[in-house]
């Protein structure tokens, strides 16, 4: 029986899920062998002699290390597939695994065997056909995603998933022009991947044209080819939002090892994740390098509710330390961008020095400043007075208490207006709950980590083993048992910032301070960088710019401009390369080569209700995949109510997304319906570009409806 279109994934999916599920049962009979050699190496330890404690030790450790081995994996074990030429097929995973007759299931990625899966390209096949990426969620298949790195192939048995199938679909076009078309896509592309691993390689290029793909195959071949170099390292990855770090999830799966950190820009620092999104003003303020110096003086000067001066009695005497000499001491001991946090010792010998030349002559002849700091150890009543002028902070203690607009007015003094301090203290002050926490934001994330970098970490407590505990520990572990704790995983410390190599996507996106914070950890890194300037989100690009050359200091410097749109129909994109040159005429704008002889549909009307669900229904009548209702952030709960159902339940409800302006990027729906184009537009360029991306979210069909038609450009509108 023939293959249904909408059915092809399904198919694909129950045949990789055959193939794992004999794999995990073979992984199954391992660990139950791996406790059997347990159980024989501890009887030989039970003989009582040398040699048999040797062998119970070998026994173990082995058994050990292989079920350790194998449970780790056991999630998501295989992750790929590669198709040869000769129809040869081979499954790539996290460790090999052996049938009974010693027949590869699993190819350790790691092998030889297994390199095609990292350094096969278009333009260099190595036999490879198809590759294929394997998502699982515990011992279940969810996804496929195909690379057809041979369009030219004879597909006939083969179905091809995802990007692939667009380029299966393109080369089998019937001009000789779309097939030189997919090579030269394929060829600029492959360049790109293959560019040296040092310095900066930027990636660039508009909507549809393959940039995340192509930054992420650069990762796998860089990895596998610079192995070593990044092991000790490692590699930063960094997305947008976690939807994009979940797709990099299945499409680079060797990143599960220790070498790779996978983070949201607003997940960068350790200890905090963005949970809300700043109104376009606030994040304007918080973006801006301008504001470094503010959350800098934040951090170094005294919160308001710090101890303003110190009255102690010491021997009779009555020893005072004024505020504006504790302020002098602040300064003195922070001079030199010394780490607040790391200062305790001198701010404690500071300020000890002072009180000591307050004594009168006859009591510090008595007293040796040594003793007398012993002295002041041992009143209560100092230590709690230092407790309080000198605490440990952390960064959302000192962003925390920015939400008192005297206190940022301090803080800001020369460098934000009125309204702008208070438009800061009432978000963060509206975001602070009962217990201290704060909602944050990906611009507070930054700000964080900002402040942060002026604190120093807080000094771990010193730890020590008990001499009780030392022999508990040396009686219950064996020597094997020790080499193997010593062979664990690699464990780097919080906000590492030693790594390798950065991949950024959506780097136009990043505001000068997001780029201050990614900077810091890649000081020592190499880079590949991908975005595009006309999507950009920042109001100020010649900004973000200035920011990004900054962090990216390193040469040398290479970039690669990948020009062709293969996803965006021609009807579409050429609506939305209309929209962007009304504020950015010299936008890199790529050439679409799809067309699917379906134009934009405009739709004015005064009510939006009833045209966006006739819309929608349509649309799905029209495509066979998913559909989004891109809506404007403040109306998205009113648009999801129009198509909640009720006794009219839209027919293909679960094929429908409601979305705002903000979170699509990156991402793409076989059809879009626009919800009030122009309120996305706005009054400023920003508002422009962010309806460019919107524009060209959709594959195959796009619809607007709007109660103004304003946003269209003057050629389309009179076209109208």
């Amino acid at each position: 029986m023939q293959e249904q279109p909408d059915d092809v994934e399904s198919v694909e999916i129950a045949r990789e899920q055959a193939h794992v599920d004999k794999v995990n049962a073979r992984v199954e009979i391992l660990l139950r062998n791996a406790d059997a050699i347990t159980q024989e190496g501890l009887a030989r330890g039970r003989s009582g002699s040398f040699g048999g404690l040797v062998e119970r030790d070998a026994f173990v450790h082995v058994a050990a290390r292989r079920k350790h081995l194998l449970n780790r994996e056991h999630e998501g074990l295989v992750f790929g597939r590669l198709d040869f030429d000769d129809r040869t097929v081979h499954h790539v995973g996290r460790i090999g695994v052996l049938d009974e007759g010693f027949e590869p299931l699993v190819l350790d990625w790691r092998a030889p065997a297994a390199a095609p899966f990292y350094r096969a390209t278009a333009a260099e096949r190595l036999d490879v056909v198809r590759r294929r990426v394997i998502r699982c969620v515990r011992e279940k298949v969810v996804s496929v995603e195909d690379d057809l790195l041979d369009p030219d192939a004879s597909l006939e048995g083969m179905n091809v998933i995802g990007d692939g199938a667009l380029i299966a679909s393109l080369s089998r076009a019937r001009t000789g022009q779309m097939r030189d078309i997919v090579a030269t896509i394929q060829a600029h592309q492959d360049e790109a991947i293959r560019a040296p691993g040092d310095g900066v390689t930027i990636i660039s290029g508009g909507p549809g044209t393959g940039k995340t793909v192509v930054a992420l195959h650069r990762a796998a071949y860089l990895l596998y080819r610079d192995r070593r170099k990044f092991e000790s390292s490692g590699v930063l990855v960094v997305g947008p939002s976690r939807t994009f770090m979940r797709y990099i999830e299945r499409v680079l799966p060797s990143l599960g090892e220790d070498s790779a950190s996978l983070r949201s820009v607003g997940e960068l620092v350790d200890g905090y994740a963005a949970a809300r999104i700043d109104s376009p003003e606030l994040s304007r303020i918080k973006g801006s390098a301008r504001i470094a110096p503010v959350v800098s003086r934040a951090a170094r000067f005294a919160d308001p509710s710090t101890a303003e001066s110190l009255r102690l009695f010491y021997r009779g005497e009555v020893l005072q330390v004024t505020q504006s000499e504790l302020r002098s001491i602040r300064r003195s001991v922070l001079r030199g961008n010394r780490k607040y946090n790391r200062s305790l010792r001198a701010a404690k010998d500071a300020l000890s020095e002072l009180l000591y030349r307050r004594l009168p002559a006859q009591l510090a002849a008595d007293r040796t400043i040594a003793e007398f700091r012993e002295d002041l150890a041992e009143r209560d009543e100092y230590d709690a007075f230092f407790a309080a002028w000198w605490p440990m902070r952390r960064p959302h203690d000192v962003l925390r208490a920015l939400g008192d607009a005297k206190y940022l007015q301090t803080c800001s003094s020369g460098v934000l207006r009125r309204d702008e301090i208070e438009a800061l203290a009432t978000d963060w002050s509206a975001h602070t709950a009962v217990d201290g926490s704060m909602a944050l934001s990906a611009q507070d994330v930054a700000l964080l980590d900002e402040i942060r970098d002026v604190l120093g970490e807080i000094p771990p407590p010193p730890k020590q083993r008990t001499e009780l505990e030392i022999a508990e520990l040396q009686e219950l572990t064996t020597a094997a048992d020790r080499e193997y704790a010593a062979a664990g995983p690699r464990v780097r410390p919080e906000n590492y910032s030693g790594y390798g190599h950065v991949i950024l996507d959506e780097a136009q996106d990043l505001s000068p301070m997001q780029w201050r914070m990614l900077g810091r950890r890649g000081r020592n890194a190499s880079w590949t960088v991908v975005g595009d300037i006309a999507q950009t989100s920042w109001h100020d690009p010649a900004e973000a710019r200035a920011a990004m050359d900054e962090a990216l200091a390193r040469p040398p410097r290479r970039e690669f401009l990948l020009d062709t749109n293969y996803r965006s129909p021609a009807e579409v994109f050429t609506l939305a390369a209309d929209v962007v040159r009304t504020v950015m005429p010299d936008a890199d704008i790529p050439a679409a080569v799809r067309s699917t002889g379906h134009p934009p549909e405009h739709v004015l009307s005064r009510d939006l209700r009833l045209p966006v669900l006739d819309a929608v229904r349509r649309m799905l009548d029209d495509v066979e995949g998913t559909v989004a209702v891109i809506a404007p952030a403040s109306r998205v709960e009113e648009v999801t109510s129009w198509l909640s159902g009720g006794e009219r339940a839209l027919p293909g409800r679960d094929r429908v997304v409601v979305i705002d302006e903000l979170s699509v990027k990156g991402l793409e729906y076989d059809g879009v319906v626009v919800v009030e184009p122009d309120q996305i537009a706005g009054d400023d360029d920003r508002g422009v570009r962010l309806l460019y991306v919107v524009l060209t979210r959709a594959t195959q069909r796009l619809v607007t409806v709007g109660t103004s038609q304003r946003w269209l450009p003057a050629n389309v509108a009179a076209a109208s």
